[in-house]
């Protein structure tokens, strides 16, 4: 199953501004929806080319109420997503899904509440999300690697692939 995951702006509820809009509502009604992280959701479809089409349904509420919108694709990486420009060039077939994997951001995960119990660690769309994304690292995977993500102290990244004209170093 391809994920699709929309990150909000700072400035908006997420959540309240898509599910208070019929068109966005009836786009994801067919969708179990979660907040993975704060002013996040994400939905689970069939394949790449759905989730773009999701996005492509949405994507005037994306333009006003969306920092970022990943999809994850695991016959491409099981860890790492794909940037939407990058998840279209890959269902439309112009790029391979080995060749997705050069430029990279990294986001660190920040906890929320360190206090948070073990039986509110479920990721439904009622439960509270334990991690915030912080400022993204623009990186060049070198040799395999990508470089540690070091402009704060976080416990987690979160790796996103991006296309060539989306790095910014």
């Amino acid at each position: 199953m391809t994920r699709v995951c929309l990150i909000g702006e700072d400035e908006s509820s997420l959540q309240y501004e898509l599910l208070s809009r019929e068109t966005a509502r009836d786009a994801l009604s067919t969708y179990d929806l979660e907040r993975p992280f704060e002013n996040s959701l994400a939905v689970q479809t069939v394949s790449v080319g759905a989730a773009v089409s999701l996005l492509n349904d949405l994507n005037w509420y994306l333009t006003r109420f969306v920092d970022d919108a990943l999809v994850q694709e695991p016959s491409v990486s099981t860890d790492e997503w794909l940037s939407r420009p990058l998840a279209q060039e890959l269902r439309n077939g112009t790029v391979e899904p080995e060749a997705t994997a050069e430029f990279c951001k990294i986001y660190g995960l920040e906890r929320i509440d360190a206090e948070l119990d073990s039986s509110e660690t479920d990721q439904s769309e009622t439960a509270e999300p334990t991690h915030r994304l912080v400022e993204p690292l623009f990186v060049r995977r070198t040799g395999g690697d990508l470089p540690e993500y070091d402009l704060r102290d976080v416990e987690k990244t979160l790796v996103v692939r991006l296309t060539e004209t989306e790095y910014t170093p």
